[in-house]
């Protein structure tokens, strides 16, 4: 009965009268915009003129053609600090990606359109953008605020050519939700492609996310057939390394918010390889979620409006958005004592999210950042440096575990931690030296490192000398993330 209605309702929409597009706004009116899918070439319209009517907030880009050819559209959106191309510090895109007070905004990602008939999943990331975009238009001080802290990169249909023939596959006859290339063709499942990234729309994807989008915050693929929203693992039955993460946000969305069904994928949906999903997470170390809208998968219109229709789930999409600084562990100094050259350490962490790799750095010369101490080492760390004990080489290493005992610690998702490090090797007392937390911000071992200076007003010298002063930490994170950066020139997941 719903197919014969949203027939009725396109054979109506067909009759009104569209004079010719000159923008979005004109070729899609509210009628056709709530009710009837997006085509490729509607889809085109709508982005441009968002890029011609908010240059503001709103950055458009081609991030790769599908196999035949199509473009796919990238729409960043921020508050560009008055431009797209304005600020004092800026990325290769010519855009601002640090807030007000000298920290880099958080990231969402989104895409959506994997597969080319599932349109709702399409119009959800589509809504996403639109709220955000319409929201700062209006002034909503909600939509402000987010648009000022946070980074949303949506690609709202990557499989253009599924869209428009209303089919599952790519041209090639490819499900592109299992072309990614984590457990390649290792679930039962079927046209997986001839290997993995072997489409131009996943390729294209994977090196977005390597490329602009490596420290994300957030990364959610939109689909359609199932209420659902799924977390990793599709591969196995077993809950992720991060499985506090996902549970609070499911408990979260379930006292406040909706009882959409939140689970992992293996037991959620059925096995399944080679997703996006677990390429997000477990390649490039993002929370990931699929979140799967239900019903009318196979209509090319809705009868109730769009949204109406999806209204919920965008509720859903807003709080994961306006609560992403949470995703991550964030790990704060509360006091560092340093006795007898050892250093006593009280940190808290403000995430939803804990880590398993957390250690301190002791920079002698604040000045010259080519050199720290590690605890426990009898000589500085430098690039490309073994100096006593082999130190250079653990510290270049992403699989080292610096919560092994004498070297770092600890700390679970909303919790907080107490430790002894030993730093009687290192000049201390001099009190000439900056201290530096660096961590993972989540427990899989694809997380980014992330390091954060500690605050002098918290540092506490029982030797008699007083610690330094520190120049305000946004003056200096950028000098000790190129520091570090070297430093890490072998490890990519570094921020």
């Amino acid at each position: 009965m719903r197919r014969w209605a949203a027939i009725i309702l396109a054979s109506l929409m067909l009759t009104v009268p569209v004079a010719p597009a000159a923008s979005a706004q004109i070729g899609q009116p509210d009628i056709i915009q709530e009710h009837w899918y997006h085509s490729y070439a509607t889809l085109t319209l709508d982005v441009n003129a968002w890029a011609d009517d908010y240059p503001e907030i709103v950055n458009l880009s081609v991030v790769g053609q599908t196999e035949m050819g199509r473009n796919l559209w990238m729409l960043q959106i921020s508050d560009w600090e008055g431009g797209a191309c304005s600020g004092s510090i800026v990325g290769e895109d010519g855009c601002e990606h640090y807030k007000r007070d000298g920290w880099r905004k958080e990231v969402v990602y989104i895409d959506g359109g994997h597969h080319g008939n599932e349109h709702l999943g399409t119009e959800l990331a589509f809504l996403v953008a639109e709220y955000y975009i319409e929201g700062w238009a209006n002034g909503d001080q909600e939509v402000l605020d987010v648009l000022a802290t946070t980074e949303l990169h949506i690609l709202i249909m990557l499989n253009a050519d599924g869209n428009d023939f209303d089919t599952r596959w790519n041209v090639n006859q490819v499900d592109l939700n299992r072309n990614y290339d984590h457990y390649w063709n290792t679930c039962p499942t079927t046209q997986p492609g001839s290997s993995a990234f072997s489409e131009s729309e996943t390729l294209a994807n994977s090196i977005y996310m390597n490329e602009v989008v490596p420290h994300a915050d957030l990364y959610i693929t939109m689909h359609t057939g199932v209420w659902i929203m799924l977390y990793p693992w599709g591969k196995w039955p077993e809950q992720p390394s991060d499985w506090e993460l996902f549970h609070f946000i499911r408990d979260d969305v379930h006292a406040n918010i909706s009882d959409i069904p939140i689970r992992n994928a293996n037991q959620g949906l059925y096995p399944n390889c080679g997703t996006s999903r677990d390429y997000g997470y477990g390649v490039m170390g993002y929370p990931t979620f699929t979140f799967e809208t239900d019903d009318e998968q196979w209509l090319l219109g809705t009868v109730e409006a769009l949204s109406e229709r999806l209204g919920e789930e965008l509720e859903v999409m807003n709080y994961l958005i306006e609560n992403v600084w949470y995703w991550r562990a964030r790990l704060v100094v509360d006091s560092l004592e340093v006795e007898d050259g050892k250093v006593h350490l009280s940190v808290s962490n403000l995430g939803h999210a804990s880590t398993s790799n957390a250690t301190l750095l002791y920079f002698e010369d604040k000045e010259d950042w080519s050199e720290f101490w590690f605890p426990g080492s009898d000589g500085p760390t430098g690039p490309g440096e073994d100096k006593k004990g082999g130190i250079a080489q653990i510290q270049v290493d992403s699989d080292f575990n610096f919560s092994t005992s004498g070297y770092g610690f600890a700390v679970n998702a909303t919790n907080s931690t107490v430790t002894t490090l030993d730093f009687r090797g290192a000049p201390i007392s001099s009190g000439e030296g900056m201290w530096v937390l660096y961590y993972q911000k989540r427990v899989i071992d694809s997380s980014m490192w992330v390091f954060g200076i500690v605050n002098e007003s918290v540092v506490e010298s029982k030797e008699g000398v007083l610690q330094g002063l520190l120049p305000a930490p946004s003056m200096l994170l950028v000098f000790v993330a190129f520091a570090l950066a070297a430093i890490n020139s072998r490890n990519r997941k570094f921020e």
